[in-house]
């Protein structure tokens, strides 16, 4: 690694990083090693720095994240004395606890790859631009195109706006795929929602799905070919009132919705409770992602099997659903008083050997094209599974009033508050969905 200059360079940009001894530049600069001071003493730093961070991360990962945490600083212990305060903050919330105080949030947490846009438009994120290119090069020996070029596109992509990366990718993982019990259902009964009701109803057993999310019940819009946009207020256009590029109608679409959760093998899930309704054993399927893996492989033993999502009835034909395909990234906090060493630690827990090591203890899957081609990864059934459905999803990009209107809807779905022949009570619900996400995001 280099030392005094880039260091001194550092320093100047206010990156409250140690400074360090001597350089074969600075001894260049200062006609060689003159004072009598070897190369070995130089680069030895002559004050090491106290540095103070705090990172958030999800409460099912605290043990892995302190881990990677000690190794991090020990790897820099020659640089600064470093403490980091490891917290307690989901991943899918992180966005709206930040946003209340960006000063008050942890220099270094983990988000969805759809709360990007919000965090960058209240400039809550440090850019990994040119400026950490250069902490990560005096340290890390990297620059921000390995950075880059060490994940898969698709991630980059989530992680950046408009060419500027602000944030580390960590996962590939954050979308949905189907999982079933193979000794209850086939791989044909699976194909179709038709085939896999009528399935799991004979063998007297339940598909569950999160109806009243409009992170889920827009996989059925996306695979109809309608769409989201996020609009410059925070606010989201949505097309589902009125007809697709694929030929269809919102209400085609939801009277199709209304027939899977009008049947009585179909199940409605709660968000955020699909592990217990896993474990609860009267599940044969049930749509969700990577982190239910565990639970249905513990319930369904050897019958554990995951595949992409089925196709629905739509009109008459078979449609695919599509999906949300999202990335778990990892940010810096703009405010942060130690940010270039808030920027280590954030490159150094997504680096390629910690997503090895969240896929090895939690089958996280990694955003890291190297881990990601590794016969592990690619033997993992679950990660497969959402590997074939990412052809059918979609990076969603939504605001935040997009969300209660979604769930609303959802639930009178799920619940069937709507009568299929009804269409015109089905077209004034879309038309309510559309307006509720179309309106602008909260200002202060």
């Amino acid at each position: 690694m280099k030392k005094l200059v880039a260091l001194m360079m550092a320093a100047a940009m206010t990156f409250s990083l140690a400074a360090c001894g001597g350089s074969d530049s600075q001894d260049a600069q200062d006609g060689g090693a003159s004072s009598g001071t070897s190369q070995a003493q130089a680069s030895t730093p002559a004050e090491k720095q106290d540095v103070s961070l705090v990172m958030w991360g999800a409460e099912e990962d605290q043990a892995m994240l302190q881990s990677m945490i000690d190794s991090f600083v020990e790897e820099y212990a020659q640089y600064a004395n470093i403490t980091v305060q490891l917290g307690v903050e989901s991943e899918a919330d992180a966005k709206d606890d930040v946003l209340v105080d960006i000063g008050a949030a942890a220099d270094v947490y983990a988000f969805a790859s759809d709360q990007l846009v919000d965090l960058v438009k209240a400039n809550a994120l440090q850019p990994i631009d040119s400026n950490m290119d250069q902490v990560l090069q005096t340290y890390a020996g990297k620059s921000v195109e390995d950075v880059k070029k060490a994940n898969v596109d698709f991630s980059v992509d989530a992680a950046s706006q408009d060419g500027t990366l602000y944030a580390f990718p960590m996962t590939a993982d954050n979308g949905y795929f189907l999982l079933y019990d193979s000794n209850v259902l086939s791989e044909d009964d699976v194909k179709s929602w038709d085939s896999m009701l009528e399935a799991a109803g004979a063998a007297g057993k339940k598909v569950g799905f999160v109806m009243a999310s409009g992170w889920y019940n827009t996989s059925f819009f996306y695979g109809a070919g309608f769409t989201s946009v996020l609009n410059e207020d925070g606010s989201t256009a949505l097309d589902w009132a009125g007809t697709s590029a694929d030929g269809y109608t919102g209400v085609q679409v939801v009277q199709s919705m209304l027939d899977i959760a009008g049947n009585k093998a179909f199940l409605p899930i709660a968000d955020g409770d699909t592990a217990n309704q896993i474990a609860s054993g009267s599940l044969c399927a049930i749509v969700s992602g990577t982190w239910d893996s565990s639970a249905a492989e513990e319930v369904w033993g050897d019958g554990y099997a995951a595949t992409k999502l089925p196709t629905f009835t739509l009109n008459g034909e078979q449609v695919q659903q599509g999906s949300v395909s999202g990335f778990k990234l990892v940010a810096v906090n703009s405010q942060s008083k130690n940010v270039g060493w808030a920027t280590l630690l954030a490159d150094w827990i997504t680096n390629e050997e910690n997503q090895a090591i969240r896929f090895e203890q939690r089958k996280i899957g990694p955003s890291n094209a190297a881990v990601a081609a590794s016969d592990a990864v690619s033997s993992n059934k679950g990660l497969a599974a959402l590997n074939m459905q990412n052809e059918f999803g979609v990076v969603q990009t939504v605001g935040g009033t997009y969300w209660d209107p979604s769930a609303t809807f959802g639930t009178m779905i799920a619940q069937g508050a709507l009568a299929r022949d009804d269409e015109a009570a089905i077209q004034k619900a879309l038309e309510e969905l559309v307006a509720g996400a179309a309106q602008p995001a909260a200002t202060e």
